[in-house]
């Protein structure tokens, strides 16, 4: 027989025992719980009754005949037994069906579906655009004065900005009711669309749910759902039966007790009498705690619940994730703790008709994701006690219904460590989706960022709006965070802390309106980490004289590397060529990672092709100055390694004012590398005059007003251009550079490249 079999149901004999017509009480129960009213039963009924249809056929007899047995029958039948006035039996009619009161009814005008909602949302209601100015303006066309004329919309789904796909995927998977995988950096809006979903999801579907004691194995509670609301009057219900039974047994005692203590008195046994009527006190009072146990437990409360449950289980160990049984010192003597009392919910079980949030889920160990993905294939998970050596590792109820929507977050590497058979699964009844870092910077994106300004504002309560100027300079560091020419940074949460950060500085000033000049000293207070220690390291070595940046040196060249996200700094590389000892090598030091050390030896294939020195009798030695534990990784040295090199082994110093980043190929191509406008930021705060990029990272270049007065960009597209540039001594560099130009096949403009240097430079505008 399927475990689907309702305990109302008639047995598939059709005995004429069961036709008969059901009670009262049984009709209470069979619409509450709704297991008989839809033909199919709550998930947590068929485990309610699995023990039933293995006793036998002996316990399908007729039950009409019989008081009830189930926990929540009698909990119906006593509440039904406490109502005293016809208002009561119509709220619990009304909460017994599911409804909301008259006053959280909402009307059809209110009322909205998924249907409704699309990708399309107003950004800017009753706010006039300049269409003709909005390509240029950096607000987009908006005419405002400040971001208090912006009006924030209420829920939000319609305030994510940027994320239109993970955005419209929430939304059809809250109306088909899917599981998400979201992969991104962090603060580009995971947390906020799981949360957007939930508002999504309907409320009417939400459950109270109860735990009984069993009397029949008192380390098996039985657990029961009622609709939301419902479980409050249940359990009020029992603890007022319970107290009724309480004051009875209590005024049972005293009359006992008295009875005693007189006849004592009578017979002259005062003794003895004080004795009997402790022992009476004593059977009273641990008889007494049967009566506690009947109080069913309520592990989920959705009575005052206004939208679909939302659970955020990122980080949770197994038991706040999965349930759990607190552990009972006293197990016996009558002073234990009922089972059924010690039952504490999870969060797989608390977003039951609702979302279950796991950001960063790949650290969640294998065994907790083994069982996290029954939970989601079942739709209900037992809770049992987590620790082996707890007293609750004895309990296990019946499975309780946990009926989520499954978000999972993460970083690219959070696929690495997750179980394949849960990533399966929730590609299997979902999707997956990969937030984007940048989007394109459009007049109507730009109209987004001044909304979100104004919903930062509005979420924070307590900074002050922010002027027109203000909007527009968060916008420009928008633009800059980016990295990438006509784009727009993803990362809110990062440009939410400058936003917050401005409005804290123009809050200290007393002012009515956080202005741009706020928001500049902003950045340089919330500057990362990363960044001020970087500044701190440019200090120290200018005050040991470590950094150079004037005049020439041999086989020394200023190369450029970014620690974090938004941090440049200056690292020295320098070559040494001594004889060989046993084959030619080349040797770098500096905590290279693997990435890097590939980049040493393309460099070399260079190197060999170029040279006339032969290298089988020579040692290249390499170094990274000062690289830190930290080390070296990816290729963006490979042009400074290469220069470095060259100019050991030619004997050309190199213009030490001259700073470079790029990678390079095997045959002399300078290729792109990421983080450019912090290296040059880094290179102008070092005292360079010059920098040499790739000429594809140009139009990635974002550097802030102050430094391009400060030092001149200088594409370049090869070796030989690049050589061009950082070497000195006009006769060895020509020879040096045409011998290099007929290898890489590149054609070197005779007025250098140094023509198109700070013109070329993009402005933030």
């Amino acid at each position: 027989m399927s475990n689907d079999t309702n305990v109302d149901d008639p047995p598939a004999d059709g005995a004429p025992e069961e036709e008969s017509v059901p009670s009262a009480q049984e009709e209470s129960s069979r619409t509450d719980d709704g297991s008989a009213g839809d033909g199919q039963g709550q998930a947590v009924d068929s485990s309610d009754t699995t023990g039933d249809v293995e006793a036998g056929a002996e316990d399908t007899t007729s039950v009409a005949d019989e008081e009830p047995t189930d926990p929540l029958e009698e909990s119906l039948s006593l509440l039904d037994g406490s109502s005293e006035s016809d208002a009561t039996d119509g709220d619990s009619d009304e909460l017994a069906e599911g409804s909301p009161s008259d006053d959280e009814t909402p009307t059809e005008d209110d009322i909205e579906t998924v249907e409704d909602l699309g990708s399309s949302v107003e950004v800017d209601p009753g706010v006039e655009i300049d269409e003709e100015i909005e390509d240029e303006d950096l607000l987009g066309g908006l005419k405002i004065d400040s971001t208090e004329d912006i009006e924030v919309p209420d829920r939000l789904v319609d305030q994510v900005i940027g994320q239109d796909e993970a955005r419209d995927i929430i939304i059809k998977a809250a109306k088909q009711r899917r599981h998400v995988m979201m992969i991104g950096s962090p603060g580009t809006g995971k947390s906020m669309l799981a949360k957007a979903m939930s508002q999504l999801l309907p409320k009417e579907d939400l459950q109270d749910v109860l735990v009984y004691h069993n009397p029949d194995d008192g380390n098996a509670p039985k657990v029961r759902t009622v609709p939301a609301g419902k479980g409050e009057q249940i359990i009020d219900a029992h603890k007022e039966e319970a107290r009724k039974r309480n004051q009875m047994r209590s005024i049972l005692m005293w009359i006992i007790i008295a009875i005693i203590v007189v006849y004592a008195i009578i017979a002259r046994q005062i003794l003895l009498g004080i004795l009997a009527a402790g022992i009476i006190w004593l059977i009273f009072r641990y008889t007494s705690r049967g009566i506690d146990a009947m109080v069913p437990n309520m592990i989920v409360n959705n009575g005052e619940q206004r939208t679909a449950p939302f659970e955020d289980a990122t980080g949770a160990h197994a038991g706040a994730l999965l349930g759990d049984v607190r552990h009972d010192p006293f197990q016996s003597g009558g002073m234990e703790t009922p089972s059924h009392d010690r039952v504490e919910p999870g969060s797989i079980h608390k977003s039951n008709k609702g979302v279950l949030f796991v950001d960063e889920i790949n650290t969640l160990d294998v065994r907790t994701q083994q069982k996290l993905m029954t939970a989601i294939q079942e739709g209900e998970f037992a809770i049992t006690g987590q620790s082996e050596r707890s007293s609750g590792a004895m309990v296990q109820t019946e499975p309780v219904p946990c009926d989520f929507i499954m978000i999972a977050a993460g970083n690219l590497d959070a696929m690495e460590n997750m179980h394949p058979a849960l990533r399966s699964r929730i590609k299997g009844y979902g999707y997956e989706v990969y937030m984007d870092d940048t989007i394109e910077d459009t007049p109507e994106m730009r109209r987004k960022y001044a909304r979100f300004i104004a919903q930062e504002v509005e979420r924070d309560g307590r900074l002050p709006h922010f002027t027109r100027d203000a909007v527009e300079e968060v916008i420009l560091e928008a633009k800059r965070r980016a990295g990438r020419k006509e784009h727009l940074t993803l990362h809110f949460r990062n440009l939410g802390g400058l936003v917050r950060v401005a409005g804290d500085i123009a809050r200290a000033e007393d002012t009515d309106f956080t202005t741009r000049e706020h928001v500049l000293q902003a950045k340089g207070r919330s500057r990362s980490i990363e960044q001020q220690l970087a500044d701190d390291y440019i200090e120290r070595r200018k005050d040991y004289e470590l950094q150079v940046n004037e005049g020439g040196v041999e086989g020394r060249v200023n190369g450029l590397a970014v620690m974090g996200e938004d941090s440049g700094i200056m690292l020295p590389v320098m070559a040494e060529i001594a004889p060989t000892q046993g084959g030619g090598k080349v040797i770098a030091t500096g905590q290279l990672k693997e990435m890097a050390e590939e980049s040493v030896q393309n460099v070399s294939a260079i190197i060999k092709k170029f040279s006339d020195v032969d290298l089988s009798e020579k040692d290249v030695h390499i170094q990274f100055v000062q690289a830190g534990q930290q080390g070296v990784d990816g290729d963006s040295a490979s042009i400074t390694v290469a220069t470095a090199v060259i100019s050991a082994l030619e004997d050309i110093p190199v213009d030490q004012s001259v700073a470079m980043t790029g990678s390079l190929s095997v045959r002399g191509d300078v290729l792109p590398v990421g983080g450019v406008t912090h290296k040059i930021e880094a290179a102008a705060k070092a005292g360079c005059t010059k920098v040499i990029i790739p000429k594809t990272n140009e139009q990635d270049v974002m550097i802030e007003d102050e430094y391009k007065d400060m030092i001149e960009i200088i594409p370049c597209d090869n070796i030989s251009e690049v050589l061009d540039v950082a070497l000195m001594g006009e006769p060895q560099k020509d020879s040096l550079v045409d011998r290099l130009k007929a290898i890489t096949g590149s054609a070197l403009d005779k007025s250098g490249p140094g023509a198109t240097g700070t013109g070329s430079s993009p402005s933030p505008q």
